[in-house]
């Protein structure tokens, strides 16, 4: 019997109808949860619609719980160990949010509005494409990682440069951050901007610079991405 439970609830690659009505539904349950969190004011009707999302997601918490060394594959410390798995502390915090939410005060209130917007990270458990991209995130997270260093050494940097060349534009560091973050992305809110003739000469280039530093995880998720789904078409061949 926990057995059925497991392949229903857990997403594999040749899902039963079963399974797949299933996964749509949970997609739509936890799409219907985040529509309480587009209104300010106390609604009747998204009171409702919380209080049954929320009991779904604690049958599905309970029945993934007691499934658990289907999935993890290591006996009784599977019931000990799932809790701490990423997937699983998103459910049970948003499920906790929503408990408080129920019995919350002014003061907690934007708090545990902000928490139950975890709930979008449900969705990589129900979708194969998010699913997909998670696995490739996993496989290139060491250049993604010498990316993400080069991309904050190069916005402190500039954020340094710009904050020297110009402390009458740039009160404080943070601010200087801000608008190396800003430039790097060619965002450019124009807030905060350079006023002099070498802070807009330093702005052209960290904006020209930022292109390439941008373009590079672009590059590598597009990269993993396609070798990915090639490897799961020469898996299907054989």
């Amino acid at each position: 019997m926990r057995k059925k439970i497991y392949n229903i609830i857990e997403p594999n690659k040749n899902l039963t109808t079963v399974e797949k009505i299933y996964d749509v539904f949970m997609v739509i349950v936890i799409i219907a949860s985040l529509l309480p969190l587009t209104i300010k004011t106390h609604s009747t009707f998204y009171a409702h619609l919380e209080n049954i999302t929320t009991i779904i997601f604690i049958v599905d918490y309970v029945l993934r719980l007691i499934t658990a060394d289907f999935k993890l594959k290591q006996g009784k410390w599977s019931f000990v160990k799932y809790p701490f798995t990423f997937l699983a502390m998103t459910d049970l915090l948003a499920i906790l949010s929503s408990l408080l939410f129920w019995n919350n005060t002014f003061r907690l209130l934007k708090i545990i509005r902000m928490v139950r917007t975890i709930r979008v990270f449900k969705l990589f458990r129900y979708s194969r494409s998010l699913n997909l991209l998670l696995h490739v995130l996993k496989k290139q997270k060491e250049s993604l990682l010498i990316v993400g260093a080069l991309v904050i050494t190069y916005i402190f940097i500039s954020a340094l440069i710009i904050f020297n060349v110009e402390p009458t534009t740039f009160n404080t560091f943070f601010d200087a951050l801000y608008w190396a973050t800003i430039s790097l992305t060619t965002v450019g809110y124009g807030d905060i901007y350079a006023v002099s003739a070498i802070g807009k000469l330093i702005t052209m280039i960290s904006s020209i610079l930022g292109v390439a530093i941008i373009a590079l995880p672009v590059s590598i998720m597009t990269a993993g991405y396609l070798k990915e789904i090639e490897e799961q078409k020469r898996r299907r061949r054989h």
